[in-house]
Protein backbone atom coordinates (compact mmCIF):
# COMPACT_ATOMS: atom_id res chain seq x y z
CA UNK A 1 0.00 0.00 0.00
CA UNK A 2 1.41 3.41 -0.98
CA UNK A 3 1.81 6.44 1.21
CA UNK A 4 -1.15 8.28 -0.34
CA UNK A 5 -4.50 6.49 -0.27
CA UNK A 6 -8.07 7.75 -0.52
CA UNK A 7 -10.24 5.49 1.58
CA UNK A 8 -13.77 4.37 0.86
CA UNK A 9 -16.01 2.29 3.09
CA UNK A 10 -15.40 -0.72 0.82
CA UNK A 11 -11.62 -0.31 0.98
CA UNK A 12 -11.73 0.09 4.75
CA UNK A 13 -13.91 -2.99 5.18
CA UNK A 14 -11.58 -5.00 2.94
CA UNK A 15 -8.56 -3.93 5.02
CA UNK A 16 -10.31 -4.94 8.23
CA UNK A 17 -11.22 -8.35 6.84
CA UNK A 18 -7.67 -9.04 5.65
CA UNK A 19 -6.16 -7.86 8.91
CA UNK A 20 -4.01 -5.20 7.28
CA UNK A 21 -2.91 -2.11 9.17
CA UNK A 22 -2.86 1.44 7.89
CA UNK A 23 -0.67 4.45 8.55
CA UNK A 24 -1.77 8.02 9.14
CA UNK A 25 -0.41 9.53 5.91
CA UNK A 26 -3.87 9.53 4.29
CA UNK A 27 -5.06 12.12 6.81
CA UNK A 28 -2.80 14.66 5.09
CA UNK A 29 -5.07 14.42 2.06
CA UNK A 30 -7.85 16.03 4.09
CA UNK A 31 -5.97 18.27 6.54
CA UNK A 32 -3.52 20.97 5.64
CA UNK A 33 -1.81 24.04 7.07
CA UNK A 34 -2.63 27.54 5.85
CA UNK A 35 0.33 29.88 5.26
CA UNK A 36 0.63 32.24 8.22
CA UNK A 37 1.94 35.11 6.07
CA UNK A 38 -1.24 35.45 4.00
CA UNK A 39 -4.05 37.67 5.24
CA UNK A 40 -7.11 35.56 4.67
CA UNK A 41 -9.14 33.27 6.95
CA UNK A 42 -11.41 30.37 5.89
CA UNK A 43 -14.45 30.14 8.20
CA UNK A 44 -16.71 27.09 8.14
CA UNK A 45 -20.22 28.22 9.12
CA UNK A 46 -22.05 25.28 10.77
CA UNK A 47 -25.76 25.00 11.55
CA UNK A 48 -28.67 22.54 11.90
CA UNK A 49 -31.07 21.83 9.06
CA UNK A 50 -34.79 21.26 9.29
CA UNK A 51 -34.78 17.61 10.38
CA UNK A 52 -33.11 18.61 13.65
CA UNK A 53 -30.37 16.06 13.02
CA UNK A 54 -28.84 17.14 9.70
CA UNK A 55 -25.71 19.21 10.23
CA UNK A 56 -25.06 21.68 7.42
CA UNK A 57 -21.98 23.75 6.63
CA UNK A 58 -20.45 26.07 4.06
CA UNK A 59 -17.22 28.04 3.83
CA UNK A 60 -16.64 31.77 3.68
CA UNK A 61 -13.12 33.10 3.11
CA UNK A 62 -12.46 36.46 4.76
CA UNK A 63 -9.75 38.59 3.05
CA UNK A 64 -8.28 39.41 6.45
CA UNK A 65 -7.15 37.72 9.65
CA UNK A 66 -10.00 36.68 11.98
CA UNK A 67 -9.22 36.03 15.62
CA UNK A 68 -12.54 36.46 17.48
CA UNK A 69 -16.26 35.79 17.20
CA UNK A 70 -17.04 39.52 17.19
CA UNK A 71 -15.21 39.91 13.88
CA UNK A 72 -17.54 37.55 12.01
CA UNK A 73 -20.38 38.76 9.84
CA UNK A 74 -23.84 37.27 9.89
CA UNK A 75 -24.54 35.29 6.73
CA UNK A 76 -27.48 33.48 5.11
CA UNK A 77 -28.41 30.35 3.17
CA UNK A 78 -31.23 28.82 1.15
CA UNK A 79 -33.64 27.39 3.71
CA UNK A 80 -35.77 25.77 1.01
CA UNK A 81 -32.90 23.33 0.43
CA UNK A 82 -32.58 22.41 4.12
CA UNK A 83 -36.27 21.68 4.85
CA UNK A 84 -36.68 24.98 6.70
CA UNK A 85 -38.43 27.33 4.28
CA UNK A 86 -40.34 27.68 1.01
CA UNK A 87 -38.64 28.86 -2.15
CA UNK A 88 -40.64 32.10 -2.09
CA UNK A 89 -39.32 32.98 1.37
CA UNK A 90 -36.15 30.94 1.56
CA UNK A 91 -33.49 33.14 3.15
CA UNK A 92 -32.40 32.00 6.61
CA UNK A 93 -29.94 34.10 8.60
CA UNK A 94 -26.82 32.62 10.19
CA UNK A 95 -25.70 34.17 13.47
CA UNK A 96 -22.29 32.89 14.67
CA UNK A 97 -22.35 32.03 18.38
CA UNK A 98 -19.15 30.02 19.01
CA UNK A 99 -15.76 29.98 17.30
CA UNK A 100 -13.17 27.17 17.49
CA UNK A 101 -10.12 26.03 15.53
CA UNK A 102 -10.64 23.97 12.36
CA UNK A 103 -8.61 20.74 12.52
CA UNK A 104 -9.03 20.19 8.77
CA UNK A 105 -7.68 23.64 7.85
CA UNK A 106 -4.97 23.95 10.44
CA UNK A 107 -3.39 27.23 11.38
CA UNK A 108 -5.84 29.89 10.25
CA UNK A 109 -9.00 27.90 9.61
CA UNK A 110 -11.90 28.32 12.06
CA UNK A 111 -15.29 26.69 12.69
CA UNK A 112 -18.24 28.94 13.49
CA UNK A 113 -21.28 27.30 15.10
CA UNK A 114 -24.38 29.35 14.22
CA UNK A 115 -27.93 29.94 15.34
CA UNK A 116 -30.51 30.22 12.57
CA UNK A 117 -33.26 32.84 12.21
CA UNK A 118 -36.12 33.47 9.82
CA UNK A 119 -36.45 36.74 7.96
CA UNK A 120 -38.85 38.07 10.61
CA UNK A 121 -36.30 37.47 13.37
CA UNK A 122 -37.92 34.37 14.89
CA UNK A 123 -35.84 31.22 15.48
CA UNK A 124 -35.73 29.04 12.38
CA UNK A 125 -37.00 25.45 12.39
CA UNK A 126 -34.79 23.25 14.64
CA UNK A 127 -33.18 26.22 16.41
CA UNK A 128 -33.61 25.17 20.03
CA UNK A 129 -30.45 26.92 21.17
CA UNK A 130 -32.31 30.21 21.65
CA UNK A 131 -34.68 28.93 24.33
CA UNK A 132 -31.93 26.83 25.94
CA UNK A 133 -29.71 29.90 26.22
CA UNK A 134 -32.51 31.81 27.90
CA UNK A 135 -32.90 29.04 30.49
CA UNK A 136 -29.15 28.82 31.12
CA UNK A 137 -28.93 32.58 31.58
CA UNK A 138 -31.72 32.57 34.16
CA UNK A 139 -30.19 29.59 36.01
CA UNK A 140 -26.59 30.81 35.82
CA UNK A 141 -26.31 31.27 39.61
CA UNK A 142 -26.93 27.52 40.05
CA UNK A 143 -23.86 26.78 37.87
CA UNK A 144 -25.35 23.79 36.03
CA UNK A 145 -22.64 21.40 34.80
CA UNK A 146 -23.12 18.68 32.20
CA UNK A 147 -21.22 15.79 30.70
CA UNK A 148 -22.78 13.84 27.85
CA UNK A 149 -21.80 10.31 26.79
CA UNK A 150 -22.48 10.25 23.05
CA UNK A 151 -22.96 6.78 21.57
CA UNK A 152 -23.04 6.07 17.83
CA UNK A 153 -22.54 3.27 15.32
CA UNK A 154 -20.24 3.22 12.29
CA UNK A 155 -21.69 2.05 8.98
CA UNK A 156 -20.23 1.13 5.61
CA UNK A 157 -22.19 2.69 2.75
CA UNK A 158 -22.66 1.21 -0.71
CA UNK A 159 -24.34 3.58 -3.11
CA UNK A 160 -26.94 5.88 -1.60
CA UNK A 161 -29.28 3.41 0.10
CA UNK A 162 -27.46 0.28 1.23
CA UNK A 163 -25.63 0.41 4.56
CA UNK A 164 -24.38 -2.15 7.04
CA UNK A 165 -22.33 -1.86 10.25
CA UNK A 166 -18.57 -1.80 9.89
CA UNK A 167 -17.04 -5.22 10.64
CA UNK A 168 -20.33 -7.09 10.28
CA UNK A 169 -20.72 -9.80 7.65
CA UNK A 170 -22.60 -8.24 4.75
CA UNK A 171 -26.26 -9.19 5.06
CA UNK A 172 -25.68 -11.06 8.32
CA UNK A 173 -24.88 -10.71 12.00
CA UNK A 174 -21.67 -11.06 14.03
CA UNK A 175 -21.29 -13.22 17.12
CA UNK A 176 -23.50 -12.14 20.01
CA UNK A 177 -22.66 -9.07 22.05
CA UNK A 178 -20.33 -9.51 24.99
CA UNK A 179 -16.73 -9.25 23.76
CA UNK A 180 -17.07 -5.81 22.13
CA UNK A 181 -17.52 -3.43 25.08
CA UNK A 182 -14.21 -1.64 25.81
CA UNK A 183 -12.60 -4.18 23.50
CA UNK A 184 -9.08 -4.21 22.09
CA UNK A 185 -8.02 -6.01 18.93
CA UNK A 186 -9.05 -6.13 15.28
CA UNK A 187 -11.49 -9.02 15.87
CA UNK A 188 -13.70 -6.90 18.12
CA UNK A 189 -12.90 -3.17 17.85
CA UNK A 190 -14.06 -1.95 14.44
CA UNK A 191 -13.26 1.56 13.25
CA UNK A 192 -10.65 2.72 15.72
CA UNK A 193 -8.90 4.82 13.05
CA UNK A 194 -12.02 6.97 12.69
CA UNK A 195 -12.45 7.16 16.47
CA UNK A 196 -8.85 8.28 17.02
CA UNK A 197 -8.97 10.84 14.19
CA UNK A 198 -12.12 12.28 15.74
CA UNK A 199 -10.43 12.53 19.12
CA UNK A 200 -7.48 14.39 17.61
CA UNK A 201 -9.84 16.72 15.76
CA UNK A 202 -11.74 17.55 18.96
CA UNK A 203 -8.50 18.23 20.83
CA UNK A 204 -7.26 20.54 18.09
CA UNK A 205 -10.57 22.42 18.01
CA UNK A 206 -10.37 22.96 21.77
CA UNK A 207 -13.54 21.07 22.64
CA UNK A 208 -13.97 19.62 26.12
CA UNK A 209 -13.41 16.07 24.97
CA UNK A 210 -13.23 13.76 28.00
CA UNK A 211 -12.76 10.22 26.69
CA UNK A 212 -13.88 7.36 24.47
CA UNK A 213 -14.58 3.62 24.50
CA UNK A 214 -15.90 0.84 22.31
CA UNK A 215 -19.49 -0.05 23.17
CA UNK A 216 -21.61 -3.19 23.49
CA UNK A 217 -22.86 -3.37 19.89
CA UNK A 218 -20.05 -4.24 17.45
CA UNK A 219 -19.04 -1.10 15.49
CA UNK A 220 -20.64 1.04 18.22
CA UNK A 221 -18.52 3.61 20.08
CA UNK A 222 -18.91 6.34 22.63
CA UNK A 223 -17.16 9.63 23.26
CA UNK A 224 -17.70 11.94 26.18
CA UNK A 225 -17.90 15.75 26.21
CA UNK A 226 -17.69 17.70 29.46
CA UNK A 227 -17.82 18.92 32.04
CA UNK A 228 -19.41 21.95 30.41
CA UNK A 229 -21.37 24.73 32.05
CA UNK A 230 -24.69 25.95 30.69
CA UNK A 231 -25.04 26.52 26.95
CA UNK A 232 -21.48 25.34 26.39
CA UNK A 233 -22.66 21.73 26.61
CA UNK A 234 -24.91 21.87 23.56
CA UNK A 235 -22.38 23.90 21.57
CA UNK A 236 -19.50 21.52 22.20
CA UNK A 237 -21.54 18.39 21.51
CA UNK A 238 -22.91 19.65 18.19
CA UNK A 239 -19.40 20.66 17.12
CA UNK A 240 -18.09 17.24 18.16
CA UNK A 241 -20.84 15.56 16.13
CA UNK A 242 -19.87 17.71 13.14
CA UNK A 243 -16.22 16.71 13.47
CA UNK A 244 -17.16 13.02 13.77
CA UNK A 245 -19.11 13.11 10.53
CA UNK A 246 -16.36 15.09 8.78
CA UNK A 247 -13.80 12.56 9.97
CA UNK A 248 -16.04 9.81 8.61
CA UNK A 249 -15.73 11.36 5.16
CA UNK A 250 -11.98 10.65 5.25
CA UNK A 251 -12.73 6.91 5.35
CA UNK A 252 -15.97 6.88 3.38
CA UNK A 253 -17.79 5.75 6.53
CA UNK A 254 -21.15 6.90 7.83
CA UNK A 255 -22.05 7.60 11.44
CA UNK A 256 -25.49 6.61 12.74
CA UNK A 257 -27.11 8.21 15.78
CA UNK A 258 -30.17 5.96 15.53
CA UNK A 259 -31.17 5.05 19.11
CA UNK A 260 -31.86 1.40 18.21
CA UNK A 261 -30.05 0.24 15.06
CA UNK A 262 -31.02 -3.42 15.61
CA UNK A 263 -33.76 -5.02 17.69
CA UNK A 264 -32.41 -7.29 20.41
CA UNK A 265 -29.03 -5.55 20.55
CA UNK A 266 -27.99 -2.64 22.73
CA UNK A 267 -29.13 0.73 21.44
CA UNK A 268 -27.35 4.08 21.44
CA UNK A 269 -27.94 6.76 24.06
CA UNK A 270 -26.68 10.15 25.14
CA UNK A 271 -26.47 9.63 28.91
CA UNK A 272 -26.46 13.07 30.47
CA UNK A 273 -24.56 13.70 33.69
CA UNK A 274 -25.82 16.74 35.57
CA UNK A 275 -25.06 18.68 38.72
CA UNK A 276 -25.56 22.08 40.26
CA UNK A 277 -23.24 23.87 42.66
CA UNK A 278 -25.44 22.75 45.56
CA UNK A 279 -25.12 19.11 44.45
CA UNK A 280 -21.35 19.34 44.23
CA UNK A 281 -20.99 20.94 47.66
CA UNK A 282 -20.85 19.11 51.00
CA UNK A 283 -24.06 17.14 51.72
CA UNK A 284 -25.13 17.79 48.14
CA UNK A 285 -26.91 14.43 48.11
CA UNK A 286 -29.97 16.25 49.47
CA UNK A 287 -29.98 18.55 46.43
CA UNK A 288 -29.50 15.53 44.18
CA UNK A 289 -32.57 13.79 45.61
CA UNK A 290 -34.56 17.00 45.36
CA UNK A 291 -33.52 17.31 41.71
CA UNK A 292 -34.57 13.72 41.06
CA UNK A 293 -38.01 14.49 42.47
CA UNK A 294 -38.31 17.39 40.04
CA UNK A 295 -37.40 15.15 37.13
CA UNK A 296 -39.82 12.45 38.25
CA UNK A 297 -42.69 14.92 38.25
CA UNK A 298 -42.06 15.77 34.59
CA UNK A 299 -41.04 12.35 33.27
CA UNK A 300 -43.45 12.26 30.33
CA UNK A 301 -42.60 15.81 29.30
CA UNK A 302 -38.87 15.06 29.32
CA UNK A 303 -39.35 11.90 27.28
CA UNK A 304 -41.12 13.93 24.59
CA UNK A 305 -37.95 15.89 23.81
CA UNK A 306 -35.31 13.24 24.54
CA UNK A 307 -34.99 11.95 20.97
CA UNK A 308 -36.99 10.56 18.06
CA UNK A 309 -37.45 6.77 18.13
CA UNK A 310 -36.46 6.52 21.79
CA UNK A 311 -39.42 4.23 22.45
CA UNK A 312 -37.54 1.52 20.52
CA UNK A 313 -34.60 1.87 22.91
CA UNK A 314 -36.16 2.42 26.36
CA UNK A 315 -37.77 -1.01 26.71
CA UNK A 316 -36.53 -2.02 30.16
CA UNK A 317 -33.81 -4.28 28.73
CA UNK A 318 -30.33 -3.90 27.22
CA UNK A 319 -29.25 -1.55 30.04
CA UNK A 320 -32.26 0.76 29.74
CA UNK A 321 -35.23 1.69 31.88
CA UNK A 322 -38.84 1.49 30.73
CA UNK A 323 -40.05 4.56 28.88
CA UNK A 324 -43.36 4.23 30.73
CA UNK A 325 -42.02 4.36 34.28
CA UNK A 326 -39.61 6.69 36.07
CA UNK A 327 -37.04 5.07 38.36
CA UNK A 328 -33.77 5.85 40.07
CA UNK A 329 -31.13 4.03 42.04
CA UNK A 330 -27.54 3.94 43.19
CA UNK A 331 -25.29 2.34 40.58
CA UNK A 332 -28.34 1.13 38.68
CA UNK A 333 -27.95 1.20 34.89
CA UNK A 334 -31.47 -0.10 34.41
CA UNK A 335 -32.93 3.04 36.03
CA UNK A 336 -34.00 6.35 34.52
CA UNK A 337 -31.60 8.19 36.84
CA UNK A 338 -28.42 6.66 38.22
CA UNK A 339 -26.59 7.99 41.28
CA UNK A 340 -22.96 6.81 41.05
CA UNK A 341 -21.68 4.75 43.99
CA UNK A 342 -18.93 7.29 44.73
CA UNK A 343 -21.43 10.14 44.91
CA UNK A 344 -23.67 8.19 47.27
CA UNK A 345 -20.67 7.41 49.49
CA UNK A 346 -19.37 11.00 49.49
CA UNK A 347 -22.93 12.39 49.77
CA UNK A 348 -22.31 14.87 46.98
CA UNK A 349 -21.55 14.96 43.27
CA UNK A 350 -23.91 14.45 40.34
CA UNK A 351 -26.66 12.33 38.81
CA UNK A 352 -26.87 10.61 35.44
CA UNK A 353 -30.01 10.87 33.31
CA UNK A 354 -29.87 7.71 31.20
CA UNK A 355 -33.03 8.42 29.21
CA UNK A 356 -31.84 10.70 26.34
CA UNK A 357 -31.39 8.98 22.97
CA UNK A 358 -28.24 9.25 20.89
CA UNK A 359 -30.01 11.47 18.35
CA UNK A 360 -31.34 13.93 20.94
CA UNK A 361 -30.80 17.66 20.64
CA UNK A 362 -28.53 18.53 23.60
CA UNK A 363 -30.09 22.00 23.79
CA UNK A 364 -33.49 20.42 24.47
CA UNK A 365 -32.11 17.89 26.98
CA UNK A 366 -29.93 20.28 28.98
CA UNK A 367 -32.54 23.03 28.78
CA UNK A 368 -35.30 20.74 30.03
CA UNK A 369 -33.20 19.36 32.90
CA UNK A 370 -32.05 22.81 34.03
CA UNK A 371 -35.56 24.22 33.78
CA UNK A 372 -37.07 21.37 35.83
CA UNK A 373 -34.38 21.27 38.52
CA UNK A 374 -33.37 24.93 38.80
CA UNK A 375 -36.37 26.97 37.60
CA UNK A 376 -39.32 24.85 38.73
CA UNK A 377 -40.45 24.11 35.19
CA UNK A 378 -40.93 27.79 34.33
CA UNK A 379 -40.21 27.27 30.63
CA UNK A 380 -41.47 23.70 30.28
CA UNK A 381 -44.51 24.56 28.22
CA UNK A 382 -42.45 26.87 26.01
CA UNK A 383 -40.04 24.02 25.27
CA UNK A 384 -42.87 21.58 24.56
CA UNK A 385 -44.62 24.10 22.33
CA UNK A 386 -41.42 24.69 20.37
CA UNK A 387 -40.96 20.93 20.01
CA UNK A 388 -44.57 20.33 18.94
CA UNK A 389 -44.32 23.12 16.35
CA UNK A 390 -41.14 21.54 15.07
CA UNK A 391 -42.79 18.11 14.79
CA UNK A 392 -45.64 19.53 12.72
CA UNK A 393 -43.31 21.22 10.24
CA UNK A 394 -40.27 18.95 10.05
CA UNK A 395 -39.99 16.33 7.31
CA UNK A 396 -38.32 14.06 9.86
CA UNK A 397 -41.78 13.34 11.31
CA UNK A 398 -43.85 13.08 8.12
Amino acid sequence: MGNTVYFTGEIYAEMMEKGKTSNWSYVDQFTYDFPSDQEYTPIEYIWLGGTGEDIRAKTRVYPRNITSLAELDEWNYDGSSTYQATTENSEIKLKPVRLVRDPFRRGKGLLALCETYNGNGTPALANFRTICNQIMTEAAAEKPWFGIEQEYAIFVTKGTNYKYPLGWPEGGFPSEQGPYYCSVGASYAYGRELVELHQRACFYAGLKYAGLNAEVLPSQWEFQIGPCEGIEMGDHLWLARYLLQRAGEVFGLDVSFDPKPFKGWNGSGAHTNFSTLAMRNENGIEAIHKGIESLQGAHKEHIQVYGVGNERRLVGACETSSIERFSYGVGNRAASIRIPFDCAAKKCGYMEDRRPASNCDPYLVTGMITDSVCLGGKHRQDILQAWNDFQKKSIAHH
